[in-house]
């Protein structure tokens, strides 16, 4: 196609569509939800994978995480078949390993606690006192509680910030008596406010020492995870065997299927969230690529209509000079014009509304950075031209096979 042809019959496109706005609207309005949509998974996705993994990092760096598992099955024990064979026996084995820095041991329990006439329903977050040399938080006032205090089950607590100001406000607090269930614990210390941390919301939790946790208030004798730091991380897959090797020989289990816990490294955990977050991502522009269908058999029916109206029209410009392949480039056009301005409208709006989920979302106490991936731009304009291209050629090919006499005679 010539340049002149072309920017000729572009004016004639855009001038074609200015004279029918209602319909170009209507047309353009299922490609540009189609295209939202496609922006929005894939903000949402890339966010979606920064964020846990910025919730991993969080609560540490280096480590391997081992939890309690049903025998044959991948998934931690709850409810009547939680696996009860984790212990601080086992914690202290570990840490005998040689690329184990450092590890605690958790539990958690959900208790009332309360000061005065202020009171609320609180997670209870039971710890070794190694916990600090892992986690990212930090102490704000007070103390974190010791060794001594953990064996001797010391009813001591450190108060997530938002707890501590909602039993204390701006009071002093540091050596003050708090009620948990029905026992009197005294506050020794605050964390920093640090907001939302996957599901938990950190600044409303309450740490306790892990033994203190386990025999005054749950009456239990096993952990629900140990987080194991490791002092060389690139030597990770060889301390996640020993780790294996060592607790199956603690618990007398010779067959790995029949492993009651998992042990997994950062990277693994990063890898099994990565591999999450793609598949989700993928299943959701499936169903987004089927709105983009829909919105295709709607364009093509537009122009099978347009064409139709337009038959004189056509046959005129036959009639005049034009070519079979001058026809079928002009409506071409118009459905591709209509389809890459939907696309563009569509960036926009998911680029909105994806920032717009980003600021609820950090609204809320979740660390969501706002992404618009250049990847899921280029695939939302390459997504635009081709259902122009592909929905729109059969009417154009319809209007280029008009016979010219035939087409006047329409008039």
């Amino acid at each position: 196609m010539r340049l002149y042809s072309f920017i000729d019959q572009l004016k004639t496109t855009v001038a074609t569509l200015r004279a029918n706005k209602g319909r170009s609207i209507l047309t353009l309005l299922g490609i540009v939800i189609g295209i939202t949509s496609v922006i929005i998974v894939f903000s949402a996705g890339r966010a979606l994978q920064a964020f846990m993994d910025d919730q991993m990092s969080s609560f540490g760096s280096n480590y391997i995480q081992i939890e309690p598992r049903t025998p044959g099955q991948q998934n931690q024990g709850t409810g009547p078949n939680v696996v009860t064979t984790l212990k601080e026996s086992d914690r202290e084995a570990i840490m005998k390993i040689p690329n184990i820095r450092t590890a605690y041991g958790g539990l958690m329990g959900q208790e009332k606690i309360t000061y005065q006439s202020e009171s609320e329903k609180v997670m209870l977050w039971g710890v070794s006192p190694e916990y600090l040399d892992i986690d990212t938080g930090e102490i704000a006032a007070g103390r974190w509680f010791t060794q001594e205090e953990n064996n001797s089950q010391a009813k001591v607590a450190v108060l997530g910030s938002e707890i501590k100001d909602t039993l204390f406000g701006t009071g002093e607090y540091i050596g003050r008596d708090v009620k948990i269930g029905r026992q009197n614990f005294k506050v020794i210390g605050s964390f920093q406010s640090r907001g939302g941390l996957g599901f938990f919301n950190m600044d409303k939790m309450v740490w306790l020492p892990v033994k203190t946790l386990q025999k005054e208030i749950l009456g239990v004798d096993y952990l629900s995870w140990i987080t194991a730091q490791m002092a060389d991380p690139t030597e990770s897959e060889f301390t996640a065997v020993q780790v294996n090797d060592l607790l199956r020989d603690r618990h007398n289990i010779t067959d790995p299927a029949r492993d009651d816990f998992q042990a997994v490294t950062q990277e693994q955990a990063q890898g099994i969230v990565d591999t999450v977050v793609n598949g989700i991502t993928a299943l959701l522009l499936v169903l987004v690529a089927i709105s983009l269908l829909v919105g295709g058999v709607g364009i093509m029916n537009i122009m099978y209509v347009t064409v139709t109206e337009r038959t004189y029209e056509i046959g005129l410009r036959k009639a005049v000079g034009a070519t079979a392949r001058d026809i079928l480039w002009q409506f071409l056009l118009e459905a591709v014009t209509l389809t890459f301005a939907g696309g563009v409208v569509g960036i926009v709006c998911g680029a909105l509304v994806s920032f717009g989920i980003s600021l609820l979302a950090n609204f809320f106490g979740f660390a969501w950075k706002f992404s618009l991936p250049l990847n899921g731009i280029l695939i939302s304009c390459i997504f635009s031209v081709l259902v122009g291209l592909i929905f729109g050629l059969y009417p154009a090919r319809k209007a280029a096979r008009l016979d010219p006499v035939e087409a006047l005679r329409n008039e």
